[in-house]
């Protein structure tokens, strides 16, 4: 359908019009928008599982500011969140591989374990730690190679070895066990796998934490004021509560980790203590 219309700055005298065709359909966008379009598709389906969720979830959010009516139910829908472990399961249970897995470590190789004998006094403990630490770090390592079950069997002997390192008060192994399993994060030979391992290590990196977070609460009994009575810190307890011994100690964690010289490993540690911060400030406390 053709309608006349005059142009600006022709000339009157003519009568001349110019014709414009206008469509009897008006192009709903909406309609266009909706979804996923085609070349996205294509891109997400040739990227690896981590960048893939991501990227899924991103398209979800521009869907939601396209459809504020549909935003608004994922946003009741979000408010009903699932339980870690139904999650931590589903992902083990999709992200699956044939393939081998390798796996470096000198905490599990051919069963060895270091003994732990009894100190007398407190310069034997000291030379023992040191003792142990010299092995951790010039004791041989083996690359193994591994079907999937094994190495998920070995994960999880890694993370009993961690808490039992911790339990006889061999803080120095449990750390190098954290930081060694920190390092699996490195290796995304097998992406297919990668997201299972991530929560696999992830799981024990969070028992570390746990463990140095425990600790610290236990070393940081308080006097309440105008009595004399020691008491545990409650669960809302704020960094002026904390004794300055306490305080040193958990200084003194964040200053180890600072150590590491591989980047990965570092900042995966650091992020598991973070909670920690609470003891020395409220500017940074995080809640379970």
């Amino acid at each position: 359908e053709r309608i006349p219309r005059r142009v600006i700055g022709s000339q009157s005298s003519t009568g001349r019009t110019t014709p414009v065709s206008t469509p009897l359909n008006i192009l709903d966008l909406s309609a266009v928008l909706e979804g996923i379009d085609p070349l996205t598709k294509f891109a997400i389906e040739e990227m690896d599982p981590l960048t893939q969720m991501a990227t899924e979830s991103a398209a979800k959010e521009q869907q939601n500011i396209l459809n504020p009516n549909k935003k608004s139910k994922e946003s009741k829908r979000s408010s009903d969140m699932e339980p870690w472990s139904v999650r931590k399961n589903a992902i083990l249970a999709k992200f699956t591989t044939s393939e081998k897995l390798s796996i470096v470590t000198s905490f599990l190789s051919d069963g060895e374990k270091v003994v732990v004998k009894a100190q007398s006094s407190a310069v034997d403990k000291v030379q023992h730690r040191l003792e142990q630490l010299d092995y951790f770090e010039e004791g041989s390592q083996h690359k193994l190679d591994v079907s999937q079950s094994e190495y998920v069997g070995r994960i999880g002997q890694l993370n009993r070895e961690l808490v039992s390192a911790w339990n006889s008060e061999q803080r120095v192994k449990a750390l190098k066990i954290a930081i060694q399993c920190a390092k699996l994060l490195s290796d995304t030979d097998v992406l297919r796998f990668y997201p299972s391992k991530f929560v696999l290590v992830t799981d024990i990196l969070d028992s570390f934490g746990q463990l140095v977070y425990e600790r610290l609460r236990t070393k940081s009994d308080y006097i309440r004021p105008g009595t004399q009575i020691s008491t545990a810190l409650p669960e809302d307890f704020t960094p002026d509560m904390v004794p300055e011994s306490a305080k040193e100690t958990c200084r003194n964690w964040f200053y180890k980790i600072a150590s590491i010289r591989e980047l990965v490993p570092r900042i995966y540690v650091e992020m598991a203590i973070l909670k920690s911060y609470s003891f020395l400030t409220s500017r940074y406390t995080i809640k379970n």
